[in-house]
């Protein structure tokens, strides 16, 4: 009930600042509308009286007053949904611009890449339309408790016990709730399985996988995956539902017991003479209405339990990611780099695992230094790289930066000092210019910045194929955008990399793996060239991660990274003299290649 009650109170607010006055209006509309439902039974009851007392003039009266009553029932609802999709969309705008927020504001990764947070994000995906609909649904209840309380005053001016009546809609609202808690249950257990079931439905729509799908004879065995997930999904699902219906059923049931009872025992005090005939009909409509509204609540109510669940999954969302532990983030980057990068025994483990991914690194960096990182998959590589960006802090052990700890420096800041390309780029279906020039936002539309960019990636050959050159849409999102290949997607996202002139980190992780050996060794020479300037300027380090070693071999210094430790490191002629694992791989590649 808490939960409840925290969404009405938090949709109200959010309405309130949003627009109040669609809320005032939308509010005294429906309440209009609201009112003439109890007020048509009075008045019908009452020219029901006068006609047989042969009371003209008030039978008149009172069946004008039921037919305003009808009028405002069937128009004032309709008018106040005009404000209700509006201030329903704007605050469903408002909770997708909060989700976003919560989504992009926390500094590191860690709420992206955790189970239950993609289970909560892909439940809200699915059900954004819940927190729409959140606003009219708040109101609505304001409205249910306005006519259950004409209603309870009416019911009471022919017999107190028949404020009995409403009591009688409290098993369906319990029912409802109790349903409610089944299917929510049942949609945290299926949400892995249903994220899975759009993934195989995405790869049905997705160009890039129609090549496999036909050539390897796919498109049969996805579909049955995707039944099965489906089958499995809907099992459990309609199971809950199944479970909740009969819960419904039987709260509906005492509900109806409850009102047969009443309508009989007010016709009998009719028949005795001791109730009207106007107050027949008044009992029987108002009851009629108690059983629309009952129907009413049980349906509120489970709008209120979802759009509760919908609120709870964000304020959980909000709370997943607690602040980091450590020093504070007092201290701005360096403008130039004097000393180095230091990692002094460090380990870290990934949030909600019991094993350390990298442990016991120690190692020194110097101003200017181009770094390679080599290794198998799964070695810790990446997470090295999502360290030395702080979208992740260390388990154990520092980071210095010039001697200052990476956790002292504003990340943001620190951020804006670095320049990268991943493995697992973007792929900005924008015009050319700003899919690029969003490398360094601030510089966007700087004259020459994105073409100085381009040239540092190699790729003018890939704006020169483009039909209007920067200008170009790319990707499918637009009639007339240019389809591009892996490898052109991949120097658009370097040329993106090199927008920032003076970085004090440069991170190339992975980012030729669609090109192919020689267009990468072509590529890092010209990087390279580009590195020791920024170097020479700034101090920067460049950290390059690759497989391939015939690559990386013009680095300053190698570090062959192995089940989360620093195997072995120095230049590519030492590492050969080792004779360990780098010059093992080294031959071994070197010889595919002959």
């Amino acid at each position: 009930m808490n939960k409840v009650l925290r969404s009405v109170g938090a949709t109200l607010a959010s309405a309130w600042r949003l627009s109040p006055g669609r809320l005032i209006t939308a509010a005294l509309l429906m309440m209009l509308g609201a009112v003439s439902g109890p007020l048509l039974a009075l008045f019908l009851g009452v020219a029901v009286d006068a006609a047989l007392d042969r009371r003209t003039d008030v039978a008149v009266w009172t069946a004008a007053a039921a037919a305003v009553s009808v009028l405002l029932s069937l128009t004032m609802e309709h008018f106040a949904h005009i404000f209700f999709f509006e201030l329903g969309d704007l605050h469903k705008q408002d909770t997708e611009r909060q989700l976003g927020d919560l989504a992009h504001g926390p500094v590191g990764l860690a709420l992206h890449e955790r189970r239950d947070a993609a289970d909560r994000f892909e439940l809200l995906r699915q059900q954004s339309w819940t927190l729409g609909q959140s606003v009219q649904t708040v109101l609505a209840i304001g409205v249910l408790l306005t006519q259950i309380t004409l209603t309870a005053v009416l019911l009471a001016r022919i017999e107190p016990w028949l404020l009995l009546l409403p009591i009688f809609g409290v098993p369906p609202l319990i029912a409802g709730r109790l349903a409610e808690k089944r299917l929510e249950r049942a949609e945290l257990a299926t949400a892995e399985s249903t994220r899975m079931s759009w993934h195989l439905f995405d790869l049905a729509l997705s160009s890039t996988a129609a090549k496999e799908i036909r050539l390897f004879g796919l498109g049969g065995e996805l579909r049955r995956r995707h039944a099965a997930v489906r089958r499995e999904v809907d099992s459990r699902l309609r199971r809950a539902e199944l479970a909740g219906a009969a819960l419904r059923f039987t709260g509906q049931l005492i509900f109806a017991l409850g009102y047969i009872g009443s309508i009989v025992l007010v016709v009998r005090a009719a028949v005795s003479g001791e109730r009207t005939v106007g107050d027949v009909v008044l009992a029987i409509t108002l009851a009629v209405q108690t059983n629309a509204q009952a129907a009413g609540a049980v349906a509120l109510a489970q709008a209120l339990q979802r759009n509760a669940r919908a609120f709870g999954w964000l304020s959980w969302i909000r709370d997943a990611t607690p602040p980091e532990s450590g020093p504070p983030a007092d201290q701005t980057p360096p403008a130039v780099l004097t000393d180095g990068i230091e990692l002094r025994d460090v380990a870290f483990r990934y949030p909600g695992t019991d094993t350390d991914v990298l442990r016991g690194l120690s190692m020194r960096i110097p101003s200017g230094t181009i770094v390679a990182i080599v290794g198998d998959n799964g070695s810790g590589k990446s997470t090295l790289v999502k360290l030395l960006c702080q979208f992740y802090r260390p388990t154990a052990g520092e980071i210095t930066i010039d001697g200052v700890d990476l956790r002292r420096l504003d990340p943001l800041g620190w951020r804006q000092r670095i320049s990268a390309s991943f493995q697992d780029y973007i792929r900005l279906e924008l015009r050319a210019r700003s899919s690029i020039g969003l490398g360094d936002l601030p510089r966007l539309d700087e004259p020459g910045a994105v073409e100085r960019a381009i040239r540092r990636a190699d790729a003018e050959g890939v704006i020169d194929r483009l039909p209007i050159g920067l200008e170009t849409y790319l990707g499918k999102s637009y009639d007339n955008g240019a389809e591009l290949s892996g490898g052109q997607w991949q120097r658009i996202a370097l040329s993106r990399a090199m927008m920032r002139d003076d970085p004090l980190l440069l991170l190339l992780d992975e980012p030729a793996a669609a090109l192919d050996p020689l267009t990468e060794h072509a590529l890092f020479d010209r990087y390279s060239d580009a590195a020791r300037d920024v170097g020479i300027r700034t101090g920067g380090v460049t950290v390059f991660v690759s497989h391939r070693f015939s690559t990386v071999r013009m680095a300053d210094l190698i570090l062959v990274v192995s089940d989360g430790r620093i195997a072995e490191s120095g230049s590519h002629d030492e590492l050969l003299a080792l004779n360990g694992m780098y010059a093992e791989f080294f031959s071994q590649q070197a010889d595919a290649y002959r």
